[in-house]
């Protein structure tokens, strides 16, 4: 049965408001670039995003706000999307691909909700006597559980940009611009997640930071152009 003209505008409505809480949501998501303009005192090459918004940094309650916003923002999105958009082809793997990616995408707007409640103390790239505490145990809970959220919040990114953008191009929605517009930015993602790994451990490891800030500050770009086209193609999505 054809949906009615009514069904066809609720569903034109939704479409649209999920894509604007995804837009909204990575517009946040990428507040630490205002580090240009802010003084910050932290290096964007080997600093962590983080860093910014811990509790010793000057401009750390607005980062943490903003990325409390973002986090909440592409939660309900990513939940609107959920429950009235996913895919409901007649092939079943691309049915559950597509529950699976937003579902990825909730957990990942959760978690990073749930990062800027759980901030950093203190930076721990330019700070020696932070790693000292952090070595000695004497960090407070939430900058030990800290590196838990954000774990989970880029893990959960990672579903749904690599789930959706299969789910995408198996039921052949959008165009082949936009398809693999999303296909492109999962594979940089996905190099800039392989950088950021390294240069974490290589720091841990004490060798430096090799380029941790420009591979974090990477990934999270991927993760936020990505949301945007997904948002595009929610809003214009037709099938061929």
């Amino acid at each position: 049965m054809s949906p009615t003209p009514r069904d066809a505008d609720a569903l034109r409505a939704v479409r649209a408001a999920v894509a604007v809480l995804l837009v909204l949501g990575a517009a946040a998501y990428t507040s630490w670039a205002l580090e240009a303009v802010l003084p910050t005192g932290l290096s964007p090459l080997r600093t962590y995003v983080s860093e910014l918004a811990a509790e010793d940094q000057p401009y750390g309650a607005f980062y943490r706000a903003v990325d409390f916003a973002a986090g909440v923002l592409v939660c309900a999105g990513a939940a609107v999307g959920l429950v009235r958009l996913r895919c409901r082809a007649a092939v079943p793997r691309v049915r559950v691909l597509s529950a699976l990616g937003w579902a990825g995408l909730v957990l990942f707007g959760a978690a990073t909700a749930a990062d800027a409640r759980l901030p950093l103390s203190c930076a721990p790239t330019v700070d020696a006597a932070c790693v000292a505490r952090e070595r000695a145990g004497l960090v407070p809970a939430t900058h030990t559980a800290h590196a838990v959220s954000s774990a989970v919040a880029v893990t959960g990114a990672l579903v749904g940009m690599v789930l959706l953008t299969a789910a995408v191009r198996r039921a052949g929605a959008g165009g082949a611009r936009q398809r693999t517009a999303l296909a492109v930015l999962v594979a940089v993602e996905l190099a800039a997640t392989v950088w950021t790994l390294a240069a974490v451990f290589a720091f841990d490891a004490g060798h430096g930071t090799w380029g941790l800030g420009i591979g974090q500050r990477l990934q999270v770009l991927m993760i936020a152009v990505w949301l945007v086209c997904l948002a595009w193609l929610v809003l214009v999505r037709r099938r061929r």
